[in-house]
Order: C-alpha cells, then structure tokens, then sequence
C-alpha cells in the first residue's frame, strides 16, 4: 500500500459546508492534464476527532489509476 500525500487540511464549518486549506507545493508534482485543463484528483476526509489545531478535515492527494487495458489476442484465429 503506498503512502498517502497530505495536501490539506481544514474545519467543518457546518454539515454541508467546509473549510480548507491546500498547499501547492506538495501537490505540484501530482498535476495531471486531460484536453488541455490541469487538475489535481483529491481525497477529502472528515477525521474522528479534530487534531491538536482543530482541524477535522483531512486532504490527500488521490493516486489512483485505472489498469492499462491489455489488447485482446484470439489464439483461435484460423491464419
């Protein structure tokens, strides 16, 4: 299992609104790009218990990737 990337953190402002934090400089390396728009793909987390600031939200960078499809082969073909 790899090590997960903190990114962020933040408050619960209410139960349907929160506030973060993310800092740039450990997500710079995870940028990626589809048709032109650069993103980052994050985890959003809301903690058991609030740490020793306060802070009940928990930002990881998400690594996940999708399994490179292998090309299908017919060993069955009659050539």
């Amino acid at each position: 299992m790899e090590k997960k990337i903190y990114c962020g953190s933040g408050k619960k402002q209410s139960n349907t609104w929160m506030k973060a934090t993310i800092n740039m400089d450990k997500i710079q390396e995870h940028i990626e790009e589809f048709k032109g728009t650069k993103f980052v793909r994050i985890n959003i987390n809301i903690k058991e218990e609030a740490d020793q600031f306060g802070k009940d939200v928990s930002i990881s960078v998400d690594k996940w990737q999708p399994k490179e499809k292998k090309e299908k082969t017919n060993d069955k073909l009659p050539f």
